[in-house]
């Protein structure tokens, strides 16, 4: 009987253990999988929060530059034709041994004019969105040749598509502060731009001849952390890669799917 008792007795410790044991394990996954929950809504608030924030920069940044590129086009541009119609006046009414003179400053002030109306594109957001992101940087490449005696060449293959005005504005003003760079650093003569369609995304290509810089050293700059963090917004591999005296290249590869910015932009 004894002997009964004790083996109720043990049977009924091995069911509460189990019991126990059974508890300990369900709490255990479902504590994980709250924890794994807040931690996933924390991490896509912080991301939503980072984008939006990104995109106020850029949206303020985009309307800073629009009014600047107003600014050039009405005032400065409005005041180099008055210039120029007041030279056509004043080359009348002097003599042969003056206007070559007069010539060249009218000349000048041409190249002035045209110049502030190229920078002028190239800083309103609305014209790069209009124009697309080809002719945008060919129209930068014009300039670069205008001012700095700089070699340019771009290259495009596959068949042309477009993309939404807001994925190509960031795309170009990645592009122009790579640009802005080696005009800047790289002591470079030539700058070369390759455009491919393929059937899923936009691959732009990027090099320069530069003296090229280590990687490593500027990985934190500001400058290319703008670069990575606008690319990121609009779902786009960033690549760059640098050798000291071979140069710099820049490789963008942007997919045809929505990006984080137009997602964002839908739904407010």
């Amino acid at each position: 009987m004894l002997a009964k008792e004790e083996l109720l007795l043990i049977v009924y410790f091995i069911v509460v253990i189990l019991f126990l044991t059974s508890f300990a394990i369900i709490f255990f996954i479902t504590f994980q999988k709250r924890k794994n929950k807040l931690l996933q809504e924390k991490f896509e608030a912080e991301t939503r929060f980072e984008n939006e924030l990104a995109q106020s920069k850029i949206e303020i940044q985009e309307q800073t530059l629009k009014n600047v590129s107003w600014e050039l086009h009405d005032n400065i541009g409005q005041l180099l034709s008055v210039a120029n119609m007041q030279l056509n006046i004043l080359s009348g009414s002097i003599d042969a041994s003056a206007k070559q003179s007069v010539k060249d400053i009218k000349e000048v002030v041409a190249s002035s004019l045209q110049e502030v109306r190229s920078l002028s594109k190239s800083l309103n957001n609305e014209v790069v969105g209009y124009s697309g992101i080809e002719a945008s940087i060919k129209n930068e490449l014009l300039r670069f040749e205008r001012l700095n005696n700089l070699e340019t060449e771009i290259n495009s293959s596959g068949e042309p598509f477009e993309i939404i005005d807001k994925d190509s504005i960031i795309l170009f003003r990645i592009i122009q502060e790579f640009f802005s760079n080696v005009i800047k650093h790289a002591h470079a003569t030539k700058i070369q731009v390759n455009i491919q369609y393929f059937h899923e995304e936009l691959q732009i290509e990027i090099r320069d001849n530069g003296q090229g810089f280590n990687t490593e050293e500027v990985t934190k700059s500001s400058g290319l952390l703008n670069m990575e963090s606008r690319a990121a917004l609009i779902n786009t591999k960033f690549s760059l890669n640098s050798i000291q005296g071979e140069g710099t290249s820049l490789i963008l590869n942007h997919p045809l799917k929505p990006s984080l910015y137009e997602k964002n932009d839908t739904n407010r």
